[in-house]
């Protein structure tokens, strides 16, 4: 059965941010395409996919709409520990674990895919450059930690709000979610202090510093970046953590 035309605009960005990592044959699309619409599922904003403690049984891919990686501490208070963007995974090997460490939840309304432990396995068996794919993924999900980490421990507060709305364009961009030098930026400023270890204050006290600067423009939900140059400098940003050129 052929897929549908806002089947198709659903999935592509999967496709992209794979290809990205390793080059997919027409087969492992297909067998990857069917799999996901088959396990189409939407969220609303706020929902929990899964939370710590939780069994894993399945993989879970994003199709749109942001995500976010957090743990809470026992009085509340919440650590995002990564952005999850259309095209990226929820920890596509997760299930080799007994149970999540972190719960993932939505920001904004969400379309992802949910596949079984199963089919994913026989997916990735099946075709060498699909697993890769996933795997690749995997470890750069382990190199973004690395950089939150630095952000959180080392870059001052202008460094790491500079820092974060570099790496959400820059990961936007390879699945075609930025227009020239802007993209949207869904989340309220208390996930972005979330993000950055801030104060909710401190974190708009940042921003209004960036836009004095000349740096960014932000409203009505975007993000314009007047100078990426500026930007990175003001980060100590290189993207090459990101992988953003074909591994392999």
């Amino acid at each position: 059965m052929p897929l549908s035309t806002s089947d198709r605009s659903l999935v592509e960005p999967v496709f992209r941010r794979l290809n990205v990592l390793r080059p997919l044959s027409a087969e492992a699309r297909g067998l990857l395409e069917y799999a996901m619409v088959e396990g189409l599922q939407r969220a609303g904003p706020g929902e929990d996919l899964i939370s710590e403690g939780d069994p894993v049984n399945s993989v879970r891919v994003v199709l749109s709409g942001w995500l976010c990686r957090y743990k809470t501490l026992e009085d509340g208070r919440r650590q995002i520990v990564n952005f999850i963007f259309p095209g990226e995974t929820c920890d596509a090997h997760a299930f080799l674990l007994s149970v999540m460490d972190h719960s993932i939840a939505t920001l904004t309304p969400a379309v992802y895919a949910e596949i079984t432990r199963a089919r994913f396995e026989r997916l990735t068996w099946e075709d060498r450059a699909l697993a890769e794919a996933f795997w690749c993924e995997t470890l750069v999900n382990n190199a973004i930690q690395r950089e939150w980490a630095i952000n959180l421990g080392r870059r001052v507060a202008l460094e790491r709000v500079a820092h974060l709305f570099c790496e959400i364009f820059e990961r936007l961009r390879p699945v075609g979610m930025t227009d020239g030098r802007s993209c949207n930026m869904p989340i309220t400023q208390m996930d972005m202090a979330d993000a950055t270890g801030l104060s909710v204050v401190h974190l708009n006290r940042t921003v209004q510093e960036l836009r004095a600067s000349g740096l960014i423009v932000l409203r009505d939900r975007t993000l314009i970046i007047n100078d990426l140059d500026g930007l990175r400098d003001a980060a100590l940003f290189s993207p090459s953590y990101l992988q953003l050129y074909r591994l392999g």
